[in-house]
């Protein structure tokens, strides 16, 4: 297979020439000087605490780390912009583990925020073509709801990908969005044997937006080269699938009341490289209703296991999704079946905050094959925004039961205070 570099190479070429009429013309210096003094920076800077208590590790984990993006993005030059961004990530204090994959320090939980420095985004959007954007390069993509292909914004190291997207938008309301990838830039860094995936992904989605709603068709093929110096379990051929599904979103105004609503539901099978065979199913409903400054949302979320294998979705933004204390990032082999309630409460010009919100989510989990319990958990939230920066406190509560839930599952807390600035 050819590296990225000798692809993007060729796509950035095609990309230029689509792009420019030649740079030869009397202007074209002037045309590029305009672009970049058009050009804006991109900054950004995360500090997060982060502690893990995790049974039955000897070690509590704590993490003090720096995250810094700087970068910046020119005016259009023949119709295509620019994009360059780079990322350190430091650890200031601590005790923790950074990457499941590697077995060292196993007294500790894992904190999955390793130490890096990388290019984040590096890309070339070009809309010369009616109603038609595309990117190329590395990049970052969120779909729908994120359940399937996601940035993953949580970790301090947000996963990219090496890719060409192209969205189109026929009319006002049709979207069709295809992407063609090699190259999965994960959370663990460049430097864990875990931290990319290589291979083939293709992501087709098409949403159209009727007035109760926006429905989406998607199909994900993905295909995963074997990766050596990680357990089987973390083998990403084990996660090669294809998947077709759809999802309805929408929102209506009741009297007072704001409702809305989301249901999701996918088909998944073995694809590629991936030595397992499966058929399984996904789907998802959530219903939620806005009074004021109050929220409640009820919602179940499964995703169904054969007894080898559960529903993957490797391109997530996993965090999201089954509760923030990560128990359930890989799936259960059983599956698993996710009910919760959430309240929450926003308000607006509190005292100097521009915004101050809470969150309280409550979870119940058992798998979908044989119902096995799988624990509980409770999750909090506090954030306040002021200006360009964001406050954040964050619980995570999970607890298992007793003499009821696989011994792989253990009581799990996590505690975060995060400060970000944007520019």
């Amino acid at each position: 297979m050819r590296s990225w570099g000798q692809r993007s190479g060729l796509g950035v070429g095609m990309a230029l020439a689509m792009a420019a009429p030649g740079l030869t013309h009397a202007g074209d210096l002037g045309v590029l000087g305009g672009a970049l003094s058009e050009s804006k920076p991109i900054f950004d800077a995360r500090l997060r605490y982060e502690d893990v208590d995790q049974t039955p590790l000897a070690e509590e984990a704590d993490a003090e780390t720096l995250r810094l993006r700087l970068g910046f993005e020119t005016g259009k030059a023949w119709n295509t912009t620019f994009l360059a961004e780079g990322e350190v990530i430091t650890e200031l204090a601590g005790h923790y583990r950074d990457d499941a994959a590697r077995a060292r320090d196993l007294s500790y939980p894992v904190v999955p925020d390793p130490e890096s420095e990388e290019i984040n985004r590096l890309q070339l959007v070009n809309t010369s073509l009616p109603g038609t954007t595309m990117t190329l390069g590395r990049q970052r993509i969120n779909l729908d709801d994120q359940r399937f292909v996601g940035a993953v914004a949580w970790r301090q190291n947000e996963q990219t990908f090496d890719a060409v997207r192209i969205v189109n938008k026929p009319t006002s309301a049709l979207t069709l969005d295809a992407t063609y990838l090699n190259q999965v830039n994960r959370i663990f860094g460049r430097e864990s044997p875990q931290g990319r995936y290589h291979g083939d992904g293709v992501l087709a989605n098409a949403a159209y937006q009727f007035g109760f709603g926006k429905l989406s068709a998607f199909g994900y093929w993905l295909d995963f080269d074997h990766l050596n110096g990680v357990p089987a379990a973390l083998d990403p051929m084990r996660v090669s699938s294809e998947t077709f599904g759809t999802r309805l979103a929408g929102e209506r105004p009741l009297s007072k009341l704001k409702m809305a609503y989301a249901a999701t539901f996918a088909r998944q099978s073995d694809y590629g490289s991936n030595p397992l065979s499966f058929d399984l199913d996904y789907y998802s409903v959530e219903l939620t209703g806005t009074y004021r400054q109050y929220s409640l949302t009820l919602g179940q979320e499964v995703m169904e296991g054969n007894g080898t294998v559960g529903f993957s979705t490797p391109l997530a933004t996993m965090h999201k999704f089954h509760g923030w204390a990560d128990k359930f990032l890989t799936t259960p082999a059983n599956g698993i079946d996710d009910k919760y309630v959430s309240v929450g409460y926003l308000a607006k010009g509190v005292a100097m905050l521009d915004t101050l919100s809470a969150t309280v989510v409550y979870r119940d989990f058992e798998s979908e094959r044989l119902s096995q319990d799988l624990g509980d958990e409770v999750d909090l939230q506090l954030q306040a925004k002021y200006r360009r920066f964001v406050g954040l406190l964050k619980v995570a509560l999970y607890e298992a039961h007793e003499g009821q839930t696989p011994a792989a599952y253990q009581d799990t807390t996590k505690f975060w205070v995060q400060l970000e600035y944007v520019w």
